[in-house]
């Protein structure tokens, strides 16, 4: 007795085979050998997109993380999984070191922002007392998630 494999478990065969013969074409080639991603150091400017409210919103938040990763001698990398349980990362900072070190990154991160011009003076101020009385220490406790923050 032979069993046929129906349609959809050929299509799943062959999309397992495509995955091996990928990763095998990605080993000939020397991708074992390959370094791995440079990260960036959070003291030194990034170039940023501008331009638009979505843009300018990131920038401001990802220039801010980095302030704050300078402030705290690591990677805006460690610094984020240090934020979320479960990331294996383990946090070398206290609590309120770290709501300091992102406040405070966030705020200089306004001011560069509005230097740039990338937000109007009149909402510079908005933006500051937004930062100084956001629930930074809940995020940083686990409380609230980076999702509940943005919406």
């Amino acid at each position: 007795m032979t069993a046929r494999l129906s349609p959809a478990l050929w299509a799943l065969v062959a999309l397992l085979a495509a995955v091996v013969a990928l990763v095998a074409v990605e080993f000939a080639t020397g991708a074992a050998e390959e370094p791995g991603p440079k990260i960036a150091n959070p003291c030194h400017p990034r170039e940023g997109r501008t331009g638009g409210f979505d843009a300018t919103v990131q920038r401001i938040v990802l220039d801010g993380l980095d302030g704050a990763a300078c402030r705290l001698h690591t990677t805006r990398e460690e610094l984020v999984l240090s934020l979320a349980p479960g990331t294996g990362v383990k946090r070398r900072w206290d609590e309120h070191t770290i709501e300091v070190a992102i406040r405070s990154g966030l705020l200089r991160s306004v001011d560069a922002a509005e230097r740039r011009g990338d937000i109007p003076s009149l909402a510079a101020p908005i933006l500051r007392q937004l930062v100084e009385s956001a629930p930074i220490g809940r995020l940083v406790r686990g409380g609230i998630s980076l999702s509940n923050l943005l919406g």
